[in-house]
């Protein structure tokens, strides 16, 4: 199963590709085939859909490809499975069990892995586009309980990943201390993403407990340096 196999390569670094954007692959070719695993997802969607550049990902490397939804029509049967989130930080049913029921057919028609995830938005020290689509706000970063509260939660509700995410292009990542804090507490997997640019801001976190981090927004802006940082930390590991 696709969750077991990423269990096995903790800890791991996951690449998001957001399919609005499509970064040139051949580009990042050797990145992409040392990564954990491969996140495709976006706040728009400005195209028809995501199919066609998750066959072009899986034509040219072997890492797993996951669907990481901001919305009901980013289902694609292309894919190697799907985090099913639930956005517990917030409020707003839609994104907490709504466009969940909407897409419930669409995935079990795909026959992808389904893999349960409580998505927790943390202040990242900017507007970004997941607070503002998603209409709620962000777990302030020094709530270091209200953190843990939400990441037990989403354990006692039978998630088997937590993400704590500071959102696309962040000026601050999750703090150390929060994740530190989040993973004392909890007995699942932690995914951390957003504002993750460094190898210094990778291995922070690892020590702090992190299980998986996701960098995107560097694959877009430094398509080599995301390439040397990820063959640095994956030679180290």
């Amino acid at each position: 199963m696709l969750y077991d196999s990423l269990l096995k390569e903790r800890p791991g670094i996951f690449g998001l590709l957001d399919p609005d954007r499509r970064p040139e692959l051949h580009r990042i070719k050797g990145a992409l085939d040392s990564l954990t695993g491969i996140l495709v997802g976006t706040s728009y969607l400005k195209f028809s859909g995501s199919d066609d550049f998750i066959k072009e990902i899986k034509s040219i490397t072997k890492a797993p490809v996951i669907i990481f939804p901001g919305g009901v029509d980013q289902v694609s049967g292309d894919a190697d499975g799907i985090l099913f989130l639930s956005l517990l930080s917030g409020r707003n049913p839609r994104y907490l069990i709504g466009d969940q029921v909407r897409a419930v057919f669409k995935i079990k028609d795909a026959g992808i892995e389904v893999i349960p995830t409580g998505y927790l938005l943390i202040e990242g020290g900017n507007y970004t586009s997941v607070e503002y689509m998603s209409n709620t706000r962000p777990i302030p970063r020094d709530k270091m309980e209200i953190a843990q509260a939400h990441a037990l939660a989403a354990e006692y509700l039978g998630m088997k990943f937590v993400y704590l995410e500071a959102g696309s292009g962040a000026k601050m990542p999750v703090p150390v201390e929060m994740v530190r804090a989040v993973k004392e507490i909890i007995s699942i997997p932690l995914i951390v993403g957003g504002g993750i640019r460094t190898e210094a801001d990778i291995r922070s976190r690892f020590e702090a407990g992190c299980d998986f981090v996701v960098m995107g927004t560097i694959i877009e802006d430094d398509p080599q340096g995301f390439v040397d940082l990820v063959s640095s930390i994956k030679g180290s590991l």
